[in-house]
């Protein structure tokens, strides 16, 4: 369904977005084309489908590069063929992560550097290739996804609490760094969003039941909440907020 808000400034801006084709960043893919930009996704698995589907729904498609994020060279090659296809980068979406569950006990050294290679270094990764595109424009939006898993505490995944907490870290690093050159960056830190890989594996009635109870707002939150809340750092609406922690999370988590 179209959305019912507008952010005319995104229409015809270049955006690269991590994990673009599933969970929350599919929704994030087909907000941005309904503001009329021109995006680029990567992901691992194939994401064909999904462009011919947003492109006979929105008229619009997306240009889709298969990717491991965990891979440098094919993230970095996925940045250089988005800015042949649409000019320099002038939006990035770190959303890409893998939340899969672990245990301290039974977590090897590898699999603790595959965790933070695909949670945390495509981060820094991509706003290091874009910044010159957005340092010549004379502005840009980074918007780091985050998640109010580390502000919980929670357990069961320790490396991914780790990675979470180290991109609001990084987060107001680069945008003090880069804030002199008009470059705002900022993290967005969802909550329990209920995605299609989080009903299967994890949502039962009396989790959410619980988790609700934490929640000021008694609504699950969906993927679609999160569209508006990106779209908005994205665009000058947001043009004095930089190096924020934003959360979407219906009200478990309270900050300041």
């Amino acid at each position: 369904m179209q959305s019912t808000y507008s952010f005319d400034d995104l229409s015809g801006k270049s955006v690269f977005i991590t994990g673009g084709g599933a969970g929350i960043g599919e929704f994030i893919t087909r907000g941005f084309l309904e503001q009329g930009a021109n995006v680029t996704f990567v992901q691992r698995t194939d994401a064909s489908a999904f462009c011919d589907e947003l492109e006979r729904e929105t008229g619009r498609r997306p240009t889709f590069i298969a990717c491991d994020v965990a891979d440098p060279d094919s993230l970095l090659g996925a940045i250089s063929m988005a800015r042949k296809t649409y000019g320099p980068i002038e939006v990035l979406v770190n959303n890409a992560a893998n939340d899969s569950r672990h245990e301290l006990r039974d977590l090897t050294a590898d699999e603790w550097d595959h965790s933070l290679n695909v949670n945390l270094r495509p981060h820094f990764l991509t706003s290091q290739a874009v910044e010159k595109d957005m340092r010549t424009a004379g502005s840009g939006s980074i918007i780091n996804f985050s998640s109010i898993s580390y502000l919980l505490g929670n357990s069961g995944y320790p490396a991914y609490v780790a990675a979470k907490a180290a991109i609001t870290g990084l987060t107001r690093a680069l945008a003090r760094e880069l804030g002199p050159y008009n470059i705002r960056v900022n993290a967005l830190l969802p909550g329990w969003v209920m995605t299609k890989r989080q009903r299967e594996l994890w949502v039962t009635e009396n989790a959410l039941s619980e988790h609700l109870k934490k929640q000021c707002l008694n609504e699950a939150l969906l993927p679609e909440h999160i569209v508006a809340p990106t779209l908005f750092l994205a665009s000058n609406a947001s043009q004095m907020i930089t190096s924020q922690a934003v959360i979407v999370d219906g009200g478990c988590v309270v900050t300041g």
